[in-house]
């Protein structure tokens, strides 16, 4: 059990399996111990509050990114938008020390806030309308009939990201599994604040960037999907 932001006890919500892999490299550990202390969201706490404004002063939007994975579509978003706040979240902490090499290499250090952990506990501290676009990039399929309420694309996740998204905003969602594709679309059709974009399903939008995983994915004979959902 975890405690909510009223102190209500309530099931673990985890919609991530591991959060560790194998061991970290000493230049791994350098970037954790040293660059994730400056990067990392402050108050993403029981009781706390996040101002993405006061995270980035004078960025024209914020943009949300859960489950970044490796890093790289986050560390080339960041470097190409530098007007642009970017928050990104991974409970992975493999992945969270690869990230934070790229993101020093790429030199886009200062418009990017990391929160290792549940991309729910940020959501829930975020102001209404406050993000321009989330992406949720590859996520963890959740492929048992179980486990489908741990996917993240469920109604109840939807509406909490509805009301941290400004009107227009959209939520960008690329996933090699076609079963998912099905999941989010009868999602989506369960929370009108959201209606399905008009860009076509297997053209990756403008600006993307390759993922490790969407590189697996090809290697494997899967087919990538690309969909994008409009804040009404």
């Amino acid at each position: 059990m975890i405690e909510t932001l009223t102190g209500a006890a309530q099931p673990r919500r985890n919609f991530y399996g591991r959060r560790h892999g194998k061991a970290l490299r000493p230049t791994q550990r350098r970037h954790l111990e040293e660059l994730l202390p400056r990067l990392a969201v402050p108050g993403v706490t029981p009781g706390g509050a996040v101002d993405p404004a006061a995270l980035f002063p004078g960025a024209r939007e914020i943009w949300l990114e859960i489950g970044f994975g490796g890093g790289e579509h986050l560390a080339a978003t960041a470097a190409a938008h530098p007007d642009i706040g970017l928050l990104g979240c991974e409970p992975f902490v493999n992945g969270v020390a690869m990230t934070l090499r790229q993101i020093e290499l790429g030199g886009a250090v200062g418009n990017v806030r990391l929160h290792v952990g549940d991309a729910r506990d940020l959501v829930d501290l975020l102001p209404d309308g406050a993000l321009g676009r989330v992406y949720l990039l590859y996520p963890d399929p959740w492929p048992k009939a179980r486990h489908r309420d741990r996917r993240f694309t469920s109604p109840e996740n939807l509406t909490a990201l509805a009301r941290v998204m400004a009107p227009g905003a959209e939520l960008r969602l690329a996933t090699d599994i076609a079963d998912y594709v099905e999941h989010s679309l009868a999602s989506v059709a369960q929370v009108p604040a959201f209606e399905r974009g008009a860009a076509p399903i297997d053209a990756p939008w403008p600006g993307w960037h390759r993922t490790r995983y969407e590189a697996k994915a090809l290697t494997a004979g899967r087919r990538p999907n690309y969909l994008i959902f409009v804040r009404r």
